[in-house]
Parts: C-alpha cells; sequence; structure tokens
C-alpha cells in the first residue's frame, strides 16, 4: 500500500489579497478545506511521463461582484519523486467555491500549491474561464524544475492516425 505524505497547504496568500475597487472584500474561504494536500511516491521515478488531471467544474467567485465565476481547470505535470492525490486535489479545488479572486491569481496559486507540494520536474495549470460580460479568460501557468530539459516530442501523425488528439 502507498504510504501518503501529507503537505501544509497555506490559504494565507489567498487570504491577504484584496481588489483595488473593492478593498473591503477579501479573498479568505469561508471554510476550512483542509490544512494538509495528500502525496504519494512516484513508483517511475526514472520516467519522464505526463499526468493529465482535468477539473471540469471549478467554481469560486469574482472579488468585485460576488458574482460566480467557472473554469475548467487541466493540469499537466511531469513528477519527479511524488504525485498528487486525487481525492485530496478534489478537496483542494472544491476549497475556493465561496472564495473571491482574480482568475490570474487563482490559476497560479494552485500552481504554487501543487509545486510546493510535489515539487515535479514540470508543470502547468490552465484555466478556462467561462464568458462574463462577453469576455473569455484562459490564463496559463508553468514551472519548470531547475536543469530538466523535456525529452523530444514523439510525432504520432506520421503513422497517419485519423485522430492523432484520441492518442
Amino acid at each position: 500500500m502507498a504510504k501518503l505524505k501529507k503537505t501544509p497547504v497555506s490559504v494565507q496568500a489567498a487570504a491577504n489579497a484584496t481588489s483595488e475597487r473593492a478593498p473591503e472584500r477579501r479573498s479568505e474561504p469561508k471554510f476550512s478545506f483542509g490544512d494538509t494536500l495528500d502525496t504519494f511516491e512516484n513508483a517511475h521515478p526514472g520516467r519522464d511521463y505526463l499526468i493529465h488531471i482535468q477539473v471540469p467544474e471549478f467554481t469560486c467567485h469574482c472579488p468585485l461582484t460576488g458574482q460566480p465565476d467557472f473554469a475548467h481547470i487541466t493540469i499537466d505535470y511531469i513528477p519527479d519523486k511524488r504525485c498528487l492525490e486525487l481525492k485530496a486535489l478534489k478537496l483542494y479545488m472544491w476549497g475556493f467555491r465561496d472564495v473571491g479572486a482574480f482568475h490570474e491569481k487563482v490559476t497560479n496559486d494552485i500552481l504554487t500549491t501543487f509545486v510546493g507540494a510535489i515539487k515535479p520536474r514540470y508543470m502547468r495549470v490552465t484555466g478556462r474561464w467561462n464568458v462574463r460580460g462577453g469576455v473569455y479568460t484562459n490564463v496559463v501557468a508553468e514551472h519548470r524544475a531547475k536543469g530538466w530539459k523535456p525529452q523530444p516530442k514523439v510525432d504520432l501523425t506520421m503513422f497517419g492516425l485519423a485522430n492523432p488528439a484520441a492518442v
């Protein structure tokens, strides 16, 4: 059985964020979503492989209006020694439901928290935010471990696959 490691999660950065237009509206969670983020040992630390996670129902609130914001969050990472445990990840993501935060801040805070917990070789967090006032927002935040170089890309289209995205 895999041993889980509990990494403390700091919500202080979110709690200290305010808006210039609404300084009284703080970005602190209304409930605690846990003070740890569970991780487990990577069974194949000698290999670069991609873990792709999608969170299609991410929600938080606009810090200015209090209106709900909805996003599809995608997390892609190449682990080093540790991996994210998915139930803990889900609970962490749910913790934003009552938080007022800007799209750019939320996306970068998620990246910072996960990188701090598992120290991956590479991680990208993409937030595809639903339309608000006729404007879509996409935020992409990336981390690369010092000295890590990606492997050469494998081009599967050379095999004549009808739908390379399905591979």
